[in-house]
């Protein structure tokens, strides 16, 4: 029987690569099956309209292509966005879900706008899409130096694989492939669109929420707050904290992607008969 393929999803400045650490912890158990979504790296030129819903039909469409009525769909971030809002709208297509750290309505204050609250929320991941590279050894020092990548919890190989995946031009002027229109138009549907905020509450396939200690800059800002994570409660969804994790290491570090591959595991297992092959 062949191994069950899982959709992973990668966050709003990121690449698939950015699943690789889990991907290695998973080995030859399943096939995890991570793009590169619309805006990014190999995407970069597929263009717009962008936004939640956008992402969602291309992920759809991916299975289609795969010839899988049904899979385990994984998400980081603006990817677990993008995995609700399938699970929600075609629930017949997914069979279980592992949400990391992101896919709960951001909290938004009362009339803020949505481009600064995305610059705030963000920060240098956005100011790194106009920043030019003389090489690719600037561009993985410049993410050894960002405050959630101290210390030795992310395999130096997971660095190199996502950030160099980033990179488009010619020395020496590098500079990311992310296009500044599908980030600002991806972060206004995750501020602003009701059905892309809504997605998780309609959700009712099986699940798990993987919610990191930390935040961006690994401070204690955590993407999700510890009041919204107090009060999360869901019929099919269960919130788990990764202690020591910050946003980007509870995906791309060491005990991160064990625990993320270990929540898949437990998604395939909720689901004996995949793959299924879709008819046609």
């Amino acid at each position: 029987m062949p191994a069950p393929l899982v959709l992973a999803l990668h966050g709003i400045t990121s690449n698939g690569r950015s699943w690789d650490a889990v991907e290695r912890e998973l080995g030859d158990e399943v096939r995890l099956v991570a793009p590169d979504q619309r805006g990014r790296a190999d995407a970069a030129g597929w263009g717009g309209p962008y936004g939640i819903a956008r992402h969602a039909a291309d992920a759809l469409d991916l299975l289609d292509r795969e010839g899988v009525q049904r899979a385990v769909v994984s998400g980081h971030s603006m990817g677990a966005y993008v995995a609700a809002r399938l699970a929600a709208d075609h629930p017949e297509r997914v069979s279980a879900l592992v949400l990391v750290d992101g896919a709960l309505p951001l909290p938004v204050p009362e009339g803020a706008d949505p481009d600064d609250l995305l610059q705030a929320t963000l920060g240098p991941a956005v100011e790194r899409l106009s920043t030019t590279f003389p090489d690719r050894e600037a561009h993985r020092a410049f993410w050894r130096a960002h405050p959630a990548f101290a210390g030795d919890e992310i395999d130096d190989r997971s660095l190199a694989g996502w950030a160099d995946h980033d990179l488009t031009g010619e020395e020496p002027n590098l500079r990311s492939s992310v296009s500044e229109d599908a980030v600002r138009a991806d972060g206004r549907d995750l501020i602003d669109d009701e059905a892309t905020r809504t997605a998780l509450d309609r959700v009712r396939v099986p699940g798990v929420l993987l919610r990191a200690q930390r935040g961006l800059l690994d401070d204690e800002n955590a993407f999700i707050p510890a009041e919204q994570a107090a009060a999360f409660a869901h019929p099919a969804i269960e919130l788990r904290q990764v202690e020591d994790s910050n946003h980007y290491t509870i995906l791309l570090g060491k005990r991160g992607s064990a625990t993320t591959a270990e929540a898949i595991r437990e998604a395939l297992g909720r689901d004996p008969a995949l793959p299924t092959e879709h008819p046609g």
